[in-house]
């Protein structure tokens, strides 16, 4: 399922500006776009948030 920043930080309870983050240290990569906005795997949001968490993350 692809979904927004807005809608991969609600899932992960974090900030659109620490998905954006993720996105600039390559720990998350966009799959698509609508219009303007960056479309993510939710898989991948998960996956960068266990990895964020992580000790040294």
């Amino acid at each position: 399922m692809l979904v927004t920043a807005a809608m991969a930080a609600r899932e992960v309870s974090v900030t659109p500006a620490t998905i954006r983050k993720w996105v600039q240290l390559g720990r998350l990569a966009p799959a698509g776009r609508q219009g303007r906005a960056l479309l993510y795997r939710l898989e991948d949001v998960f996956a960068a948030e266990r990895s964020a968490r992580r000790p040294g993350g």
